[in-house]
């Protein structure tokens, strides 16, 4: 079927279109099946239930994450950054809701404070998204940052979220920061055939942004209010893009404890891909 498979034209740029969507699906499966989760909750699961819908969430997210376990769609290695993601998650949340920066509904007793459980895997789902695409894509990167650089910077980041309730708001500085240090970087990653060749800071914008979608969601489906949702579901401001495009700062230098960043690997001369994408005796 390989060797059937187009190598010019149009149809190869459809196939690896194709390759492409399916390996970002397949990433984000952790992410797809919690967010289903809490839509169904919001529009099927009763409100007298004897088990309270926040519990039912969390322990819906509990099966998900054994699932991906058991299933081998996640290694016991990458478990451990996960749970590092979900233990990260859920002190900025106890943190945030305490300070009123966000809302749950109240009910079950799978809780910590305010915050139920399954908020912890909501930030997980992000922690399996980048694990699970840095694998599928065979992702390496040119140029990139050294790492005690990035993992302080990450750290002023996650302090920021706390910090800025008492003191300056430093979001863009801090952005500024990344952008300097991750400007010259390029994330090359491996479709089917072809590699993918980008500025890695495309990615970080447009995984922000998708997270933002999923954010509207979320919280249409009451999984959590914002202040100004409490009267009334209205979008989410689309200055919380810059929120997460900065928690994605702190995923990615998580994800380097599981996959130090590499390097591209050689380019090939002409004569040797030649030879790779036609080898002797393959069917013309």
């Amino acid at each position: 079927m390989l060797r059937r498979a187009p190598r010019t034209g149009w149809r190869v740029a459809l196939v690896e279109t194709g390759v492409f969507f399916a390996k970002q699906a397949w990433a984000c499966i952790f992410g797809a099946l919690l967010l289903a989760a809490i839509i169904a909750a919001r529009l099927w699961y009763p409100d007298d239930a004897p088990l309270a819908r926040n519990d039912a969430l969390t322990l819906t997210a509990v099966l998900i994450q054994v699932g991906m376990i058991v299933g081998g769609l996640e290694t016991r290695r990458e478990l451990w950054v996960i749970v590092l993601f979900h233990v990260t998650g859920t002190a900025m949340e106890v943190f945030k809701t305490g300070a009123g920066s966000w809302s749950y509904e109240a009910g079950g007793i799978l809780h910590i404070a305010d915050v139920p459980l399954f908020s912890g895997f909501m930030y997980a789902a992000v922690g399996s998204y980048m694990v699970r695409v840095h694998r599928l894509f065979d992702i390496r990167f040119a140029r990139y940052p050294p790492v005690w650089a990035t993992t302080i910077l990450a750290a002023a980041i996650y302090a920021n979220f706390f910090l800025h309730h008492f003191w300056w708001d430093a979001r863009w500085v801090l952005t500024l920061g990344v952008i300097a240090l991750w400007a010259p970087t390029m994330m090359h990653a491996r479709i089917w055939r072809s590699r993918l060749r980008l500025p890695l800071l495309a990615p970080f914008l447009g995984v922000a942004a998708v997270i933002y979608v999923a954010e509207n969601i979320g919280t249409w489906a009451g999984a959590w209010l914002y202040p100004n949702q409490l009267t009334g579901w209205e979008a989410v401001s689309p200055s919380k893009i810059s929120s997460w495009f900065l928690l994605m700062i702190i995923s990615v230098v998580l994800v380097t404890i599981v996959y130090p960043p590499r390097r591209p690997h050689p380019v090939p001369s002409r004569a040797v891909a030649r030879r790779r994408a036609y080898p002797a005796g393959a069917a013309g």
